[in-house]
């Protein structure tokens, strides 16, 4: 499943006294050590680093080795942070009068009557009650035969799911919900009447002109991607593939909130302090959340990650500081070290200078 939290892919497999061990050599190492250590032995390995810096953008590639390869363009799955292009359109769409925040998902999905809905705002700051994600037999079938965990599951699955179940009218606890993302899916194509993949494909290269990021449709791009159907209801929760470019281009938007609506999504909506001891000790933290993006007060950075089976991303930006930091990992974030994890070492060490 997709985990925003990479970091904590990397150590489920290990042994508590071999995880602290680890940790410990994560603290201590310098963000050229970590692009080592990942890329040891590995001829496949791609890592493709950006940065903005002070109005200048620049990106370097790495290979086996730590080598510093030519650069390309390579295409990368960037897995959550299609969240933030969810969150960027809902921030679009409250600017047009087409959604309000504080309105139940009711009021914009066909559901049968009921006491309590959570609100859109609720959904896109993980604050819904809704679970990360509710078994399906799909979800059974892909992970026996090594698939994309949510390929196949239908909207129709979806709204049944919706309707199904019941919870409580009360504030909920932060609950990173890849389930609460698909709904927001729903709600946008209900809005905007178009098909989630044509309205985000339409969105990001004809409005945001990002040329080469799109919803990946899976094995006709040749890189090991995830499978995806047409029409697949988590579509939304980290179907998008990007490259360095585009990533670098959408970080200075970020930075720059244009369009005007991306400021939305920096404003504080609540408080979530989600940070444990793992995140804490290797410099991440999630202390409060906007529309889909993190904020982590400690390095003053807004931020996402994204990790699929093969793939792991990151991005985090600070306005005041006119500094990004964008991670493109083609290296599996449960071998190796997490884009986030090497991200925010190079954010601190940039900072630093």
């Amino acid at each position: 499943m997709l985990l925003i939290f990479a970091v904590t892919i990397a150590f489920v497999s290990a042994g508590y006294l071999y995880k602290m061990q680890q940790l410990e050599k994560l603290q201590h190492m310098s963000f050229q050590q970590m692009i080592e250590y990942t890329t040891l032995e590995e001829g496949d390995a791609v890592i493709t680093v950006g940065i903005i810096k002070d109005g200048k953008t620049s990106y370097t590639v790495y290979g086996k080795d730590g080598r510093i390869l030519p650069q390309t363009e390579e295409l990368y799955e960037i897995g959550s942070l299609t969240k933030t292009f969810d969150g960027a359109l809902i921030c679009k769409a409250v600017g047009e009068g087409k959604i309000q925040l504080e309105d139940t998902i009711d009021k914009y999905l066909e559901l049968p009557k009921k006491d309590y809905y959570p609100t859109i705002k609720d959904l896109v700051t993980h604050t819904s009650g809704y679970k990360s994600f509710y078994l399906e037999s799909e979800m059974i079938k892909n992970h026996l035969s090594g698939r994309n965990d949510m390929y196949g599951i239908s909207k129709e699955k979806l709204w049944n799911r919706i309707s199904k179940t019941n919870l409580k009218e009360e504030e909920h606890a932060f609950c990173y919900s890849n389930f609460g993302m698909a709904v927001i899916g729903m709600v946008l194509e209900n809005v905007y009447g178009q098909d989630y993949t044509r309205l985000m494909n339409n969105y990001v290269q004809d409005e945001l002109n990002l040329k080469h990021t799109s919803i990946s449709t899976g094995k006709d791009h040749g890189r090991n991607f995830w499978d995806w159907k047409s029409g697949d209801a988590y579509m939304p929760a980290g179907a998008m593939i990007s490259n360095i470019s585009d990533m670098l281009a959408y970080a200075q938007m970020q930075m720059d909130e244009t369009p005007k609506y991306l400021g939305m999504g920096h404003q504080i909506i609540k408080e979530i302090n989600v940070n444990n001891y793992l995140y804490t000790k290797m410099g991440l933290h999630a202390d409060r959340i906007g529309v889909n993006w993190m904020y982590d007060r400690t390095n003053e950075v807004y931020w996402h990650s994204g990790d699929t089976t093969n793939y792991s991303s990151y991005l985090c930006f600070n306005p005041q500081k006119e500094t990004a930091v964008v991670i493109l990992s083609n290296q599996k974030p449960s071998d190796k070290i997490p884009a986030a994890v090497m991200g925010i070492r190079l954010y601190q060490e940039i900072i630093s200078q």
